[in-house]
């Protein structure tokens, strides 16, 4: 199975952090935030990623080249300035991420996910069946609302009880058919969608989950990071 790690983002909310560097080569506990995805998606088996870029992307490339010193195999997705948002991004790297599906996860967070639980669960979907499944997690102060339900293992476009979307889900490609590959779009949308005709499943992660959005979440998740949290 194959990964990609969303790292085309701007960081407006992270400057001046990011006015030099981009937002997933922060660091957090020493090494960049992205290391940490890339090795968590090794021991479970999953070695052969697609990354994507856009602002500062050379920096990526340059930090990470091909994988291999992180036992990894990166093939790169460039995006123009200003980036495609995730359901464009994701068309855009369509090429590279195959018929089967796969697993996605937002450059800028820092979990302790379980993603061979999410690879295995991945397998079930279809082009006629699940054609996603997400993590969901506690709401966090910066998102008191919620975004989706979450009942009987299935997710819902409600209004009462939502819970986070943690930024990690696994699609199967035909979720992204009629997405131009060349221009911006959300992923939101089209999950709704999904969501409407009862195609999306979900789960909920209880462990360490953060969005590393501001200046002051990373030094409160470094600091975590650090105390080996």
């Amino acid at each position: 199975m194959k990964a990609m790690i969303l790292a085309a983002g701007r960081g407006e909310r992270m400057r001046p952090l990011t006015d030099h560097l981009p937002k997933p080569l922060l660091a957090v506990g020493g090494r960049p935030l992205i290391v940490w995805h890339i090795e968590a998606l090794r021991a479970a088996g999953i070695t052969d990623l697609v990354i994507n870029h856009a602002h500062l992307g050379h920096t990526l490339v340059e930090a990470l080249g091909d994988g291999s010193a992180l036992g990894v195999r990166i093939a790169w997705s460039a995006e123009p300035e200003g980036a495609l948002e995730t359901a464009g991004g994701i068309a855009h790297a369509r090429h590279l991420l195959g018929e089967a599906p796969f697993i996605v996860v937002n450059g800028d967070i820092w979990c302790d996910a379980d993603f061979s639980a999410l690879a295995a669960a991945a397998t079930a979907l279809s082009a006629d069946g699940d054609l996603a499944r997400l993590l969901l997690v506690d709401n966090p102060p910066h998102n008191p609302g919620g975004d989706f339900v979450l009942r009987d293992g299935r997710v819902f476009d409600e209004a009462d009880g939502r819970l986070t979307f943690s930024g990690i889900g696994a699609y199967h490609p035909a979720l992204f058919d009629g997405v131009d590959p060349d221009a911006p779009a959300k992923l939101a949308p089209r999950l709704r969608a999904a969501m409407r005709e009862g195609r999306v499943s979900g789960a909920r992660h209880r462990g360490h989950w953060h969005d590393v959005g501001t200046p002051q979440r990373l030094a409160e998740v470094d600091a975590l990071a650090r105390g080996g949290r």
